[in-house]
């Protein structure tokens, strides 16, 4: 089961921090992952959103362009699309710039002129049952200006439905539990 949380997990760089805005979707791995590799996990972010959000980029991205933001395809264009992702801190990963990364933490996200928004993919080898561990997507957000927290408004339902549905799809590549119900 996916839960969410209006928290950051306590292991995580970004604990300590403010921030306008918080979500965390976590999930249960089933195994053991004590040797995970964190750059795997990575590509497996990357790799996992659902098709739908493709389109809604497009939408976002034509409307944004207008005001002068960031779009997806300029974002893409700064990566060199051949260069093997070791997602160290200044690389650009698909839309994401890497800030962080440790061997259980990736934090990635984009600086713009309306708000700064960070997003954690965490990992958390030390829950209580030590056969299981968890897989947390947190996003922050900042807000620098009003046009900031309009652009967020109607964002923050489909961003939520977007990581939902991507730690969904990681954890079933993953080894997600087969007593998991999909929700």
């Amino acid at each position: 089961m996916i839960e969410k949380k209006m928290t950051i997990p306590a292991g995580s760089i970004l604990k300590n921090e403010d921030f306008d805005y918080i979500d965390s979707f976590q999930g249960v791995i089933c195994s053991p992952v004590k040797d995970v590799d964190i750059i795997e996990i990575g590509n497996l972010f990357l790799s996992s959103g659902p098709d739908w959000a493709n389109s809604l980029m497009v939408v976002r991205d034509s409307i944004v362009g207008v005001f002068g933001l960031k779009t997806g395809a300029q974002l893409i264009k700064e990566q060199d699309k051949e260069k093997t992702l070791n997602f160290v801190p200044g690389e650009r990963v698909g839309l994401f710039k890497v800030f962080e990364k440790t061997e259980n933490e990736l934090i990635m996200g984009e600086d713009d002129a309306h708000l700064d928004f960070r997003i954690s993919i965490f990992i958390d080898k030390h829950t209580s049952d030590t056969s299981k561990s968890s897989l947390s997507l947190t996003t922050t957000v900042v807000f620098k200006n009003w046009f900031g927290r309009l652009y967020f408004l109607p964002v923050q339902f489909f961003h939520q439905l977007i990581v939902k549905a991507t730690l969904k799809r990681m954890l079933r590549k993953i080894n997600w539990c087969n007593d998991q119900k999909n929700d």
